[in-house]
């Protein structure tokens, strides 16, 4: 069992899986070279357990206990004794080799060296290494501390008993694991490419209506038909279309420019105007007070008939894109379905959805879609066209 944990990096994410790891008994430092980002962390947490006793999920002696379990360092050489160390740092290849390097000079050779990159490559970030098999791919969701979901990603240089002792202590900090394969976006941000990708593909055909309406027709379609907590561009303006943005023009670029991952120049035009979403006041909606602001009775302008076929047109992209991700070994049927309940919050595993609208219907829409288009976009996976050939379901 692993004891002693370092983090890099005190935002967000970093401050979330130190929480993690801190409640799970752990004694935690957490790294930055900012020491006001560290107070701020600090402050953070303290707010965060406040709020969990009030609502009686912990006690004063379980809050002090946590924040007992974690310091705060400004220095890398403090993470000397760290049995596992996690980056969560800015998304940017070389700014991660630069650290590792200066951090394997610092850690024991057992330490554990991983990223909890969303879509870089593991291997190359390893590859930075003098000891790179001790390099791993350790995705949180955030908020780490509520997201159930932790994908693990071995590099092709990752020793198994590196990959056996992260999913053991990963699993003991009361998290589900997905072992995904080190390929451009995992499992999630991968088989996700479509509920954003879709939807904006959908507005710029004028399918929906221009501006507001049009996003907020798609989100109502994704949500009341689709059972999804937040619509398409609910959620990109809660990301924020420049972080978005980024991840889909990575994985466009890492998988070859196969035009299924093709980024959207909406989302392009939003990131450069500067309206990111919730965090600049303004996006796919404007904001006042954290809330988007919409037109009143917009609800009564919304049809059930267009709202189906906004919500099967996205559905089934999604889950060509996650029968893809099985086709190619990225991960089991079991983990991709887990992987978008417990990471990203979908109301169904989408294989599972797959069985229940049946794989005929799949095939059918998707070869709808590319008689239509013509673009190999809207290509059927081999996995499906099979299981329909065959009368298979992915779940018996």
């Amino acid at each position: 069992m692993i004891k002693n944990v370092g983090i890099i990096g005190s935002g967000t994410m970093g401050s979330g899986i130190a929480q993690v790891a801190a409640t799970a008994d752990c004694t935690v430092k957490l790294f930055d070279k900012n020491p006001e980002a560290l107070e701020k962390a600090e402050k953070a947490l303290d707010k965060i357990l406040n709020r969990l006793i009030e609502k009686g999920r912990i006690d004063s002696e379980e809050k002090n206990r946590i924040q007992g379990n974690i310091s705060y360092v400004d220095s890398l050489k403090e993470l000397s004794d760290s049995e596992l160390t996690i980056e969560a740092i800015i998304e940017d290849l070389d700014i991660k080799k630069k650290v590792f390097q200066e951090l394997e000079s610092y850690v024991s050779k057992k330490c554990i060296i991983a990223s909890n990159t969303s879509s870089l490559s593991i291997a190359s970030i390893a590859a930075s290494l003098k000891r790179p098999k001790r390099c791993i791919g350790i995705h949180f969701f955030n908020p780490a501390p509520l997201m159930k979901l932790v994908e693990v990603i071995p590099a092709v240089q990752t020793s198994d008993k590196v990959l056996r002792k992260v999913q053991m202590n990963i699993s003991n900090w009361k998290k589900t694991v997905a072992i995904a394969k080190d390929t451009p976006g995992f499992i999630v941000n991968r088989v996700a490419r479509p509920f954003y990708g879709e939807a904006l593909r959908i507005y710029e055909e004028g399918m929906v209506g221009e501006g507001t309406e049009g996003f907020a027709t798609i989100d109502w379609a994704m949500k009341s038909i689709g059972g999804f907590r937040m619509g398409p561009f609910e959620l990109m303006d809660f990301i924020g279309n420049d972080v978005n943005y980024i991840v889909t023009e990575t994985v466009f670029e890492a998988f070859y420019y196969d035009p299924r991952y093709k980024p959207s120049f909406t989302q392009k035009r939003m990131a450069e105007a500067g309206w990111l979403g919730r965090k600049s006041g303004r996006g796919y909606y404007k904001y006042k007070d954290g809330k988007p602001v919409l037109p009143e009775n917009l609800e009564d302008t919304f049809d059930t008939a267009l709202g189906q076929k906004v919500f099967d047109r996205i559905l089934v992209m999604l889950i060509n894109e996650a029968a893809d991700a099985l086709f190619w070994n990225i991960a089991s049927a079991e983990d991709i379905d887990n992987a978008m309940t417990k990471g990203v919050n979908y109301p169904k595993g989408l294989l599972q959805w797959a069985d229940e609208q049946g794989i005929d219907w799949c095939v059918k829409k998707l070869d709808g879609l590319y008689d239509k288009y013509r673009e190999d976009r809207y290509r059927c996976s081999p996995k499906l066209r099979e299981m329909s050939t065959n009368n298979q379901t992915f779940f018996s």
